[in-house]
């Protein structure tokens, strides 16, 4: 699939921060997005080690499921090292490289891109989801296990109750119960895709589970990058 060099990678967090006030004005946030996807692709890194500083080992995971049977159709994962130090706020550019390539070595370019990070439940407006939404220009969404910024109220028990992720007055997202009497995610808005389509979307994706299949099947992919023996020479 397609994705788009709209910068070179940033050697310094002044570099980085100057990328994210060039994009920002790109994001499209006043879309629904699709409301019934045929495909969503789930997006995720690990991390040999503690995953610190330069130069740690990673795998980037593109997983592609059917939105319906929640079947795998295509996978593809990358290897490579972090070039980016670790900035809180500035994450993503660890990531990015990484994701983009193996994004690119999708053949199907899928209707919605749902990654394990943030999208405007960022201190800058500019998470993970919001970056790879203007870079590929698909609806994204962005699904994290834990808060970054905001306040809530904890929400209901069951399965899709939700309640408001805000920060300075501003709604930035949403803390939804995936399954009853779990951990909620924290789901936010990327690009292209509004707040009530994305916490469908990741309700219809964890079906079973606390995470969306996407995420889960995207963390597989690349743990098992990580632990495979190199080909014989």
């Amino acid at each position: 699939m397609e994705v788009r060099d709209l910068h070179p990678w940033p050697a310094t967090p002044e570099a980085a921060l100057a990328i994210q006030d060039r994009l920002r004005p790109l994001l499209v946030l006043d879309e629904p997005g699709p409301a019934e996807p045929r495909t969503v692709a789930g997006l995720d890194v690990s991390y040999a080690g503690d995953g610190g500083g330069t130069g740690a080992r990673l795998a980037a995971a593109a997983v592609v499921l059917d939105a319906t049977t929640l079947d795998v159709l295509e996978e593809s994962v990358v290897t490579g090292t972090a070039a980016f130090p670790y900035v809180p706020g500035l994450f993503a550019f660890r990531e990015l490289p990484a994701l983009v390539e193996a994004l690119r070595g999708l053949e199907t370019t899928p209707d919605l891109l749902a990654c394990d990070g943030y999208g405007v439940a960022h201190p800058r407006r500019f998470g993970l989801a919001c970056h790879l939404g203007v870079l590929t220009g698909l609806p994204t969404i962005g699904v994290a296990k834990t808060g970054f910024v905001g306040a809530y109220e904890p929400p209901g028990a069951r399965r899709g109750d939700a309640s408001p992720l805000t920060e300075g007055g501003e709604v930035v997202g949403r803390v939804l119960r995936t399954q009853d009497g779990v951990k909620p995610v924290f789901v936010s808005v990327g690009h292209r895709a509004g707040l009530d389509d994305a916490c469908r979307a990741v309700l219809d994706l964890a079906r079973d589970h606390r995470l969306p299949e996407t995420t889960r099947r995207a963390d597989r992919l690349s743990r098992d990058a990580l632990t495979a023996r190199p080909p014989a020479a």
